[in-house]
């Protein structure tokens, strides 16, 4: 029996979700009860688990933080989640945290799991953090240098929040290239170039494809210039695309290589633990330019029905939030 009136999202693959009663009690010594405010669905992730494609081979390692039940499901799935601080220790007591908790009205979690947001971040802002975590271990393993020429394909959330950091390297040349011309207005924003794919630079010195999709992967190796790296960020679940090794792929000398968020990048593991990550992650949200990328917002209530809309892959929601209220 739920005596407290709070509520959960699951994952009921393949397409379906249902809003569920949980219970949610007092948090022990070391802990906090958080009331949730935003959240923000995984495009990518949730929606590949909603739809029932993530291959047993990855069950596990497709684990969310704080995930209820397990795959194929049902589940509680989801990672992006701001709250306040309603009990634990006085000095979290009413602050505003982010945490990679999924879709609940209220949870307790440990203290060290959450990242109290600095003045400059908006809540309403902070539901980007997972996202920003990804798009900052991208970077690390992509490994940009100053005035380079950089290439993101696929102008999704994470793949915009690459270019957006990208763009603050002196003198680099950043170019955000996405069949969907909708998505221009997000060039303006981050301040770097928009192109369609016919229009795309090549001879790049660092390529990075998070489209998600085959045409873009090869896309990818031709624009890429003489030992160039291009970085592979998209997850294709239960797909197997064709990757095209021929042409001028060995000519050139490429280096093809993936980058995953749940391992810190090889370069910074010895010194950044994934708190640390997740911290930069959150503190680099107090830039107004990734408000760009929040741009539908519904309530708690009509998330099975807003999940049903993102899996549908004409949607063009790039951010969608979720509101307590």
């Amino acid at each position: 029996m739920n005596d407290t009136g709070d509520r959960a999202f699951w994952l009921h693959p393949p397409h379906d979700s249902r809003i569920e009663p949980i219970a949610v009690g007092a948090p022990d010594a070391g802990e906090l009860r958080v009331r949730s405010r935003y959240s923000a669905v995984s495009r990518g992730t949730e929606t590949l688990v909603y739809a029932g494609g993530v291959p047993a081979s990855e069950y596990e390692r497709m684990r969310a933080p704080f995930q209820a039940g397990a795959l194929p499901g049902p589940v509680r799935h989801g990672y992006a989640n701001v709250g306040v601080v309603e009990a634990g220790p006085d000095e979290w007591l009413g602050r505003e945290v982010f945490c990679l908790y999924s879709h609940q009205t209220r949870y307790v979690v440990p203290v060290d799991a959450v990242v109290a947001l600095p003045a400059d971040v908006p809540p309403e802002r902070a539901i980007l953090a997972a996202n920003m975590e990804t798009a900052i271990n991208a970077l690390w393993d992509t490994a940009p240098g100053i005035g380079e020429r950089i290439t993101v394909i696929g102008a999704g959330v994470v793949g915009a929040l690459v270019a957006g950091l990208a763009a603050s390297l002196p003198g680099a040349d950043v170019e955000l290239v996405d069949i969907d011309d909708r998505k221009a207005r997000l060039g303006d924003a981050l301040g770097v170039r928009f192109r369609s794919p016919a229009a795309a630079a090549g001879e790049r010195d660092r390529v990075i494809h998070a489209s998600g999709s085959e045409a873009g992967l090869a896309q990818a190796l031709t624009l890429a210039g003489f030992e160039a790296t291009v970085t592979e960020m998209s997850w294709y679940g239960t797909q197997a695309p064709r990757v095209p090794l021929g042409g001028a792929f060995h000519s050139r000398r490429l280096t093809l290589r993936a980058s995953q968020v749940g391992g810190v990048a090889p370069g910074q593991r010895p010194r950044w633990s994934h708190h640390r990550r997740l911290a930069l992650a959150v503190s680099l949200l107090a830039d107004a330019r990734f408000d760009a990328l929040i741009d539908a917002e519904a309530p708690f209530e009509r998330l099975p029905e807003v999940m049903a809309r993102l899996a549908d892959p004409q949607d063009a929601t790039l951010c969608q939030r979720i509101r307590y209220d």
